[in-house]
């Protein structure tokens, strides 16, 4: 018998691709983090580098024009622009997952008159699943569908859309059949476009963290699609933004870990530099114990969520539990590790002066969107009672 543990490591393409975006991030993206950040404004300079290199939206099929890149790959991308700027990390994160539900449900003709324009950068993607009054309990939204001759025609207003005024494409959910028996298979996913007649955006939302990725409500009023916009078949749709959830809450483990990593950095060369009682702060053993449990926890996570993110790939039944504990496990992990670089930094660390008080205003969010940590939970808890 000759196990092959040899093989337990990323292809020789990923580590170039690491290398690949993050010089690119530091060049292109990092300086203008702060300035984006303070003034709350999209980072036209993040998305203009990241088209130009082809970064913008990586998973997208080659048969699309895409890159062809695997969950892995998208991961990597994601997690090393989150390490300079986490709102730029939003533009290939979320155009996968406004794209996802195409991938998997929609009609060859809709994967072709979206997913070209995604591949090339001149279009982004964003998800329409969430309602102020149906958070976690998606089952419960109000948004409405009916069918109107060659037409559909939508009602309703969805919230915490990310990118939304921004992107071009919208994947929607909403309720085709009210009478449905469960709630869950009355509700269809469609491709609302930003000029179709009857959509439009609301004002930016006053948030906490990730202040450059503009965060809205979308509104419909007898907003008209043509019927060839629905994704997949009517009653399918949450069914479709569930499966989605599995291929991407690896990508929020992923930036989780890159804010993290983000802010670890950004502590060591803090603690090597920074003098107190004579000598180098690091040399304390208070200190350097907050290190080691720093780098420790982000790199379990790390292997977590690419251990995910290859499972969803190979397209592995329940992989509910992997998922939902990379997204849990990685977010949880860059609150902490976000948490003690500020502490790390003392005084300085409050001040906007330093990155780590805007890094952990960012990993806030990734405890708290595409499911939070809590709903999570209940998914493990659910897989692990189910054996």
């Amino acid at each position: 018998m000759n196990p092959s543990f040899g093989t337990y490591q990323l292809a020789e393409e990923h580590e170039a691709l690491r290398e690949a975006v993050r010089s690119l991030a530091e060049k292109e993206i990092k300086p203008y983090a702060a300035e984006v950040d303070e003034n709350e404004r999209f980072p036209v300079e993040a998305h203009n580098a990241l088209v130009k290199a082809g970064f913008a939206a990586v998973h997208v099929p080659e048969s699309y024009d895409g890159q062809g890149a695997d969950s892995v790959a998208t991961c990597i991308v994601i997690e090393e622009v989150a390490r300079v700027c986490a709102s730029s990390s939003l533009i290939p994160a979320v155009n996968k997952l406004g794209t996802m539900p195409i991938l998997l449900s929609a009609s060859e003709e809709l994967k072709q008159l979206v997913m070209p324009s995604i591949a090339s950068g001149e279009a982004m993607a964003s998800y329409a699943l969430s309602e102020r009054e149906a958070g976690s309990d998606t089952a419960s939204m109000r948004t409405r569908a009916v069918l109107d001759g060659n037409d559909w025609v939508l009602n309703g207003t969805k919230c915490w859309i990310t990118n939304a005024g921004e992107s071009t494409w919208y994947t929607v959910m909403a309720v085709t059949d009210p009478k449905a028996e469960k709630k869950s298979a009355g509700i269809s996913a469609f491709v609302v476009h930003k000029d179709d007649p009857g959509f439009s955006v609301g004002p930016k939302e006053r948030k906490l963290g990730i202040k450059g990725s503009p965060t809205r409500e979308i509104y419909f009023e007898n907003c008209t699609i043509p019927a060839n916009r629905i994704i997949g078949e009517p009653g399918t749709g949450l069914k479709t933004a569930l499966r989605t959830l599995d291929h991407t809450r690896p990508t929020i483990g992923a930036q989780a870990v890159g804010i993290a990593q983000g802010a670890l950095e950004a502590a060591v060369a803090y603690v090597k530099d920074r003098k107190q009682f004579g000598k180098s702060i690091s040399d304390f053993q208070g200190v350097q114990f907050m290190l080691a449990d720093m780098a420790m926890k982000i790199e379990a996570a790390r292997h977590m969520v690419y251990v995910a993110a290859a499972k969803a790939e190979r397209g592995e039944a329940n992989i509910g539990f992997i998922t939902a504990a990379a997204k849990c496990f990685a977010s949880d992990v860059a609150m902490e590790v976000t948490t003690d670089a500020v502490q790390l930094f003392g005084g300085a660390g409050y001040t906007r002066d330093f990155p780590v008080e805007r890094m952990m205003r960012d990993a806030k969010i990734t405890q708290i969107y595409e499911g939070t940590n809590q709903v999570q939970r209940v998914v493990m808890s659910r897989a692990v009672l189910k054996g």
